[in-house]
């Protein structure tokens, strides 16, 4: 059976079967909500073949198919349908979910049994159990505010999952009805500690588990080549919630110190259920006494009970292999692997479970460091901070400055501050310590710079933590930069060049292992350069700092700042990490996952596992395989720099259209998305009146495109790019291109999913606008030039061709939503109709204006990587 029926038969038919059934269901006091819903959809597709817009379609479906008449009856109705359809989403993702394993090869291409197999094959297998002496993968969870389902929700999910994989129809009617009478919208929004919580719930009940499944599975296939023991952590787990303080004036020192503990607490719980397995195991004569015992002590840590608690992760690990070695004395080695797993986990995650990251913008340091100068000035600091701070700081040159903070040292109080931001920033050096002590040294260990634009906003940092205690030599964290716009990346070489060199920061790279960590962000160079510039400079931006890391002899780690879509640096990400050559350092893989992405690629043990394996063995894959598909020859590279050119081109010329910031605010749904009270953090990352593209966050700016079905980021400029090399009759070497480079290839197929999801009949009303109809055909004009040649060059006939699975699952969530985005533009249609006086009915607006926000939430969650 191909993949293409095995979705139909495994997802689409059995979706169909159980929305049949949950359509019937009573939901509230209006019980013909489901039978009407299909007519909606139906209502929608023939308006949209006969370009009618969202108003007309909605309009005409009240005229011909409701009984309703009042206003306030058509509003609560549609607000009906957006409720059916959020659940609607839910259920087939736990279709979609329940038959991961049956339309997914889990020892398929990109898996560990897969990669062994075809190292042996291959005559390469010592070099591929050379590369796991120091090879590993970090996946960084974010809170950044596209996650929607709330914990309870997440629940109803699994259960559901597991009811249709028994298909147990009479738990599935159950737990369809308790989905139809659960709230799935907070009316408040979430603290920075409520987001934490929300993905401890992953770390919990998926991670743990599928982090030390992959793990064994390494194991295993390493045994059959005669390596015992191996103990690597290969795969960590980073956090964000409540570490990250860019742009979030929420996250205070406080509750990172306690979302530590509870990551404490939670990696206790998952030792102390393990235990419990344990024990059950541990029934022969000697050894029940030695598993009791870990389950005592691991009870009285937990619970604070009396008796001995463990106070390091090592001596549980002691205790674990004391067990080991009984039973293979005594017992044949009996259930050894259970006490293995258990090992390899308490390695792996330690009493931290998550390894949390601090985050701050540089802008906010310089002006930290700027009211710390003011107070020495002022005699306010005492002997609290040593060292000579001249009153002319901030007119010295760069270096000059450098000399200046890198002689600083003391133990400043923040208390004595009266701005907020001040005291806070400073008391997240010393949490920094706290978590360690706490939670061990891994437990929280970088420090992100967002925005560096300067070797200057690294030795900031270095003196802050001066000034907090951190002793010269004995900082136990590492300073990252974080390079986010086209410029910053071109800045690199100059700036780690630069640290390289320096012999305060060189000791300080010594005693971190000459490790050098450089965060890469895909959004905001997307948001900045456009889709072909930004994935370009990041790439060769790669090469150039893996190139001066190797001259300086430091070992340097590249941290991907990487959202859901394509437009923010996601989609198929794993191939990129199988493409990146020889030019490229590749001994870790780290990137950041975040929103519906984490639910839709780790939300279940299976496709969690299955993900972990993708990304860890194309890191493999890179190395062990190396060829000609991930090296690019000269050739390739001036088209590559010609297309990213052009397209920047393109890209620039369209955003610095006057009317380009108009639409945002205009026409889409943008100035909504801080409303939605599902992310903590502000949309802008400053209060201004009127809106300026840097100050908006990537998400929402990619997120507003997305909502519009437009997904602007994800291709424009590529069409235009690709256009001029028509014209010029040079295709062909784009065709050959996109057939030789594994790294082109994902990148114009990660833009094809992209234009999978537009739906451009939405928003066709535009055409005729007055203000904004030239603009609007000048994006569709775009979108039908890149789709036209990014067919061309692939040699498919419709998009996705050759990803069946990944086609037809955005076709059926993009049906499903059909009639919810519809609902929205209407709703948004009649909030600019009332704010013109082109009709009546101010007291309805507010309603309106609610019924957008609403429809966020199954819009982003059905799209499974919306921004």
């Amino acid at each position: 059976m191909d993949l293409s029926s095995k979705f139909n038969n495994k997802v689409a038919a059995k979706y169909q079967i159980y929305n049949s059934l949950f359509l019937t269901l009573p939901f509230e006091e209006i019980t013909n909500t489901g039978v009407l819903l299909p007519v909606l959809f139906k209502e929608c597709q023939e308006g949209f073949d006969n370009k009618l817009n969202p108003t007309d379609i909605i309009d005409s479906f009240f005229k011909k198919h409701a009984s309703v008449k009042k206003e306030s009856e058509k509003i609560e109705l549609l607000f009906k349908f957006i409720q059916y359809i959020e659940r609607q989403v839910v259920l087939f993702d736990a279709v979609e979910d329940a038959a991961f394993e049956q339309i997914n090869d889990l020892n398929g291409n990109g898996t560990v049994r897969y990669v062994f197999n075809r190292a042996v094959s291959q005559q390469k297998v010592d070099k591929l159990i050379k590369k796991l002496e120091d090879f590993k993968v970090r996946i960084v969870l974010t809170a950044h505010p596209t996650q929607f389902y709330p914990g309870r929700v997440l629940s109803i999910i699994g259960e559901l999952e597991a009811a249709i994989r028994d298909s147990n129809l009479q738990k599935i009617n159950e737990l369809l009805q308790q989905l139809g009478r659960t709230a799935f919208v907070s009316k408040e929004k979430p603290t920075p500690y409520d987001e934490a919580i929300r993905l401890m719930w992953y770390l919990e009940n998926v991670f743990y588990h599928s982090v030390g499944n992959v793990h064994a599975r390494v194991r295993r296939e390493l045994a059959k080549q005669g390596v015992t023991d191996y103990d690597k952590d290969i795969i960590n787990i980073g956090f964000w919630p409540c570490g990250d303080r860019d742009g979030n004036p929420f996250v205070t020192s406080e509750i990172t110190l306690e979302t530590a503990r509870q990551l404490r607490h939670k990696i206790f719980i998952c030792y102390f259920r393990d235990a419990k397995k344990l024990r059950k195991r541990m029934t022969f004569t000697g050894v029940d006494q030695l598993a009791e015992k870990v389950y005592n002590k691991l009870s009285s840590t937990i619970f604070n009970t009396k008796g001995r608690r463990y106070q390091t992760a090592q001596e549980i690990i002691n205790d674990l292999e004391a067990i080991k070695k009984y039973v293979i004395k005594n017992h044949q080695g009996l259930f050894v692997d259970v006490v293995d797993d258990f090992i390899v986990k308490v390695k792996l995650f330690g009493f931290h479970f998550t390894n949390m990251d601090i985050r701050q913008d540089s802008r906010i340091h310089g002006q930290v460091i700027a009211e710390i100068f003011q107070a020495a000035h002022e005699g306010k600091l005492g002997d609290t901070v040593k060292g000579k701070i001249p009153k002319n700081y901030d007119t010295l040159s760069m270096n000059k400055q450098i000399d200046v903070l890198t002689q600083l040292e003391g133990n400043i109080d923040p208390e004595i501050f009266e701005t907020e931001i001040v005291r806070e920033t400073l008391k997240s050096f010393y949490v920094m310590k706290t978590v360690q002590e706490e939670n061990g040294e891994t437990g929280c260990h970088r420090y992100i710079i967002s925005n560096t634009q300067s070797q200057r906003n690294l030795f900031e940092v270095y003196a802050l933590a001066r000034i907090c205690g951190w002793k010269d030599g004995e900082m136990t964290f590492d300073i990252v930069p974080l390079l986010e716009t086209v410029e910053d990346l071109a800045n690199g070489e100059e700036i780690l060049g630069f640290m390289y060199n320096h012999p305060v920061y060189a000791n300080h790279l010594k005693a971190r292992g000459k490790r050098q960590y450089v965060m890469l962000g895909f959004s905001d160079g997307t948001k900045d350069g456009g889709y072909m510039k930004a994935n370009w400079s990041i790439f060769t931006a790669k090469e150039i700092l893996s190139g001066i890391s190797k001259k300086n002899r430091i070992k340097i780690v590249f941290f991907d700042g990487r959202g859901g879509p394509p437009a923010r640096g996601g989609g198929n990400t794993n191939k990129f990490y199988s493409s990146l050559g020889d030019k490229i350092e590749d001994n870790e893989i780290q990137l950041t996952i975040q929103g519906q992405t984490i639910s839709s690629n780790f939300g279940t043990l299976n496709s969690s596992q299955y993900n972990l394996e993708q990304f860890f063995c194309a890191g493999l894959e890179n190395f062990v395989f190396k060829g000609d598909v991930a090296k690019l020859n000269e050739k390739q590279r001036e088209i590559m720099n010609d297309l990213a050119e052009l397209g920047f081109k393109a890209y620039s010329d369209f955003k610095e259209d006057p009317k380009f910031i108009d639409y945002l605010e205009d026409v889409s749904v943008l100035q909504y998305y801080g409303k939605t009270n599902i992310g903590s953090r502000p949309s802008k990352r400053k209060s201004a009146a009127k809106l300026s593209l840097s100050d908006l966050r990537a998400i929402p700016f990619v997120g507003a495109w997305t909502q519009m079905k437009q997904n602007v980021p994800g291709f424009y400029g590529v069409g235009a790019a690709l256009k001029k090399y028509e014209d010029d009759g040079r295709l062909d070497e784009v065709r050959d291109f996109y057939k030789k480079s594994l790294f082109f290839r994902t990148l114009i197929d990660n833009s094809m999913q992209s234009i999978c999801k537009t739906y451009f009949p939405l928003t066709s009303y535009l055409e005729k606008d007055k203000k904004f109809g030239k603009f609007w055909k000048g994006i569709y004009k775009e979108y039908e030039q890149t789709k036209r040649l990014l067919l061309e060059i692939s040699g498919q006939k419709e998009l996705l061709e050759k990803s069946p699975n990944i086609r037809a699952s955005i076709q059926l969530r993009e049906n499903i939503i059909l009639p919810l985005i519809t609902i929205q533009q209407y709703a948004l249609m009649q909030v600019k109709a009332i704010e013109k006086g082109e009709r009546k009915g101010e007291k309805w607006k507010d309603a309106y204006e609610k019924m957008i926000i609403r429809a966020f939430f199954g819009s982003i969650n059905a799209s499974r990587n919306a921004a």
